[in-house]
Formats: structure tokens, C-alpha cells, sequence
């Protein structure tokens, strides 16, 4: 997932920078470069170094739990929010304005939807599935509970 995310973000970066949005399948999908510096939905733009020590978080208590894991399910989801959050801590690490302070490439946009990129997928599809294992009562080492 990380691999695809930085791809698809260095290859955004190098297509789109200096052209206009491009539009596929009668507008239902444009390719749009943006560069957000707040969390999902561009809210929180004053708040990046917060953000940066959340993701950061969210990686360290991942891999934590992961000893713990016996649960093919909670591993696909667990693995989606890792490489979702591993995504945008490398742009907020490494890209423009500066360590801690950089801002996340997006560069999918539907209708009505705010641009967004693979790791946002990602964490959103890997959110929905904790969801669901946790009403389910699917616990992380696959046993389910009461």
C-alpha cells in the first residue's frame, strides 16, 4: 500500500504540476494535483504538526498491537490503516514546507467528494472493516467475544 501511495503521489507530482486537471469517464473522475496541508477533508489546516505526531502514533500503536494479531481479518485492516498512515506521514515528513510541516499530496476527485488519495482510501477502508470486526465482536487475536 505504501509503495502504490508514493508511487502514485511521485508520478501525480510529475504529470500534473504544471497542467490542468484532467478529466476521465465524463467527469465521474478527474486527476487533480492539491496539496493540503489539514487532515481529511482539508479541516485542521493550521494543525500539521499535530497531525504528524497523531499518524506517527497511530503507526507506533499499530505495531504494538500487532504481536497480538491472530486475526486474518484485523490484519487486512490493521495493515490498511498502517500503510494509509505511513503514506501521509512520509509527505508530512519529507515534502514541502518542511519536516513535521509538509503537506499531503491528493489527487483523486469525484463528484461532490473532496480530492483525496490512496492513503486516505486506505485508512477509511481499513477504519470501516475495525468498525465492522468490532460490532461483530471479532476480537485482534480472532476469538469472538460476548
Amino acid at each position: 500500500m505504501v509503495g502504490a501511495d508514493v508511487a502514485s503521489k511521485v508520478a501525480v507530482v510529475a504529470e500534473l504540476s504544471m497542467r490542468p486537471p484532467v478529466r476521465l469517464l465524463g467527469g465521474l473522475l478527474t486527476l487533480t494535483l492539491t496539496r493540503n496541508p489539514g487532515a481529511a477533508f482539508s479541516i485542521g489546516t493550521g494543525a500539521t504538526v499535530l497531525f504528524t505526531a497523531v499518524a506517527a502514533g497511530v503507526v507506533v500503536a499499530i505495531a504494538r498491537s500487532a504481536r497480538r494479531l491472530r486475526s486474518m481479518s484485523w490484519a487486512i485492516a490493521l495493515g490498511l490503516l498502517l500503510g494509509g498512515a505511513l503514506g501521509n506521514l512520509g509527505d508530512r515528513l519529507f515534502r514541502a514546507p518542511g519536516p513535521l510541516r509538509g503537506y499531503v499530496v491528493d489527487w483523486i476527485r469525484l463528484p461532490h467528494w473532496p480530492v483525496f488519495n490512496l492513503a486516505d482510501s486506505a485508512i477509511v477502508v481499513g477504519g470501516a472493516l475495525l468498525v465492522l470486526l468490532s460490532s461483530r465482536g471479532v476480537g485482534i487475536d480472532g476469538r469472538r467475544g460476548p
